[in-house]
C-alpha cells in the first residue's frame, strides 16, 4: 500500500501539463535517461525516479514530449552510475529492461499501436544472478529483442550472458555465458553494450587480463546463436586496479560496419575492429548513436560534448552527466542528460 501511495503521489505530481517543450531544458524529477527512435521517427525517453520506471514520447522531433507514462515500479532498482531502466525500439514494439538489486533483470513490452506497456518474463533464467545491475538491450527490424548484462552465475563471478525473445518478452531463450575471462571475471563496474544489423549481434565489454582493463568485441552472424573469439579494441591498454565505470557504446550501420568508442585513462577513443584508434577527446562516460553517420556524447568534467562525426562539429550541450543523444528526422540532436536529480534536455 505505501509503495502505491508513493508511486500515485509522484504520478499526480508529473502530470502538471500536456507537454513539455525542449525550449525549456529542466524537466522532469529523475535519473539515468535513455533515449530511442523508431522507423517512424518517434522519440521515446525512459527514465528512473526511485523505484519508478516512466516513459515520454515526441512525434515532432523532439519539439514537444506527452505527459510521462508509468512503465513500472521494480522495487529496490538499480539507478545511477550507467545502471536503470534501458530502452530498445523495433518497428512496432519497445522494450525496457530494468534490474533489481538482487538482481532479476525484468522487463516489459510497449505495443506501438495500443500504446500500452505489458510486464514481460524475466531475462536472466537463474534467479538472482545480475546484482550489479549492468545491462544493455538492442532490437531488429523483426521485433526481436536482445539483452546482455554482467552475470555472476558461473563461481559467483562477473562474466558475459546473453539471452534473445523472439516473443517480445513472452519468453526469453536459454541463457548462455559468451564470455568467461580466464582471469576468472571481467570488469565489475562497466556496463556491456549490444547492437544488432540483420542475423549480426555485436557485444562490446571491457574485459580485465593481466591487470588491463580494455574493451573488447564479441561478434555473431547467426543472431546470437554463437559468437566468435572476442577481439580487443585498440592498439593500446590500461592498467587499472580500480574500477572506471566507462564501458562506451557501438553501433553497427547497414554495410555491417562496426564503430565503437570507449575510454582509456581520461581518453575518449572511436575505433573499428582491425583499425588503429583515433583519439576524439578527453573525458568520460562516452556513448555513440546513428549508425549511419554517428554521433557521440560524452562527458568533460561537468560538461556535456556532442560530436556529429558526419559534420565534423562539436557542440556543447550543457552541464551534468550521463548524456544520451538520438538523431532526429529533421536533422537535429536530441540530447537528454541528467543534473541535480533532474532530467534535462535539448534540441541542437
Amino acid at each position: 500500500m505505501k509503495l502505491f501511495i508513493v508511486t500515485l503521489l509522484m504520478i499526480v505530481s508529473y502530470g502538471c501539463t500536456n507537454v513539455c517543450s525542449a525550449q525549456e531544458n529542466k524537466w522532469r524529477p529523475g535519473l539515468q535517461p535513455q533515449l530511442s527512435k523508431d522507423n517512424r521517427g518517434v522519440i521515446r525517453m525512459v527514465y528512473g525516479a526511485g523505484d519508478t520506471i516512466f516513459c515520454a514520447t515526441s512525434s515532432n522531433n523532439g519539439q514537444t514530449f506527452s505527459n510521462p507514462k508509468l512503465v513500472a515500479v521494480v522495487k529496490d532498482m538499480h539507478l545511477g552510475m550507467s545502471r536503470g531502466p534501458q530502452l530498445a525500439s523495433s518497428a512496432n514494439y519497445s522494450m525496457v529492461a530494468a534490474v533489481d538489486k538482487k538482481g532479476s533483470v525484468h522487463t516489459f513490452c510497449l505495443s506501438h499501436s495500443t500504446g500500452k506497456w505489458t510486464q514481460c518474463k524475466n531475462a536472466n533464467d537463474v534467479a538472482n544472478s545480475a546484482p550489479e545491475g549492468l545491462m544493455n538491450i538492442a532490437a531488429d527490424e523483426h521485433d526481436n529483442f536482445y539483452a546482455v548484462w554482467l552475470d555472476i552465475r558461473n563461481d559467483k563471478t562477473n562474466n558475459i550472458c546473453f539471452a534473445k525473445t523472439t516473443t517480445r518478452g513472452r519468453s526469453w531463450s536459454p541463457n548462455k555465458l559468451v564470455y568467461i575471462s580466464p582471469d576468472k571475471h571481467v570488469c565489475e563496474c562497466c556496463k556491456p553494450t549490444i547492437t544488432v544489423r540483420k542475423s549480426d549481434v555485436y557485444i562490446q565489454f571491457r574485459n580485465w587480463l593481466n591487470g588491463s582493463r580494455d574493451l573488447y568485441l564479441l561478434s555473431s552472424t547467426n543472431g546470437g546463436e554463437d559468437f566468435n573469439q572476442p577481439v580487443k579494441l585498440g592498439d593500446g591498454t590500461w592498467k587499472l586496479n580500480a574500477c572506471p565505470m566507462d564501458g562506451g557504446g557501438l553501433v553497427v550501420n547497414d554495410q555491417q560496419q562496426v564503430t565503437s568508442v570507449w575510454r582509456r585513462e581520461n581518453k575518449i577513443y572511436l575505433s573499428k575492429p582491425g583499425e588503429t584508434e583515433t583519439e576524439i577527446a578527453s573525458g568520460r562516460n562516452c556513448s555513440i548513436t546513428n549508425p549511419q553517420h554517428p554521433i557521440i556524447t560524452w562527458q568533460e568534467g561537468d560538461r556535456l560534448k556532442v560530436k556529429d562525426l558526419n559534420k565534423n562539429t562539436t557542440l556543447n550541450a550543457g552541464k551534468g552527466g550521463f548524456i544520451k543523444a538520438v538523431k532526429t528526422n529533421d536533422d537535429k540532436i536530441f540530447c537528454a542528460w541528467e543534473a541535480d536529480g533532474q532530467i534535462i534536455f535539448a534540441r541542437l
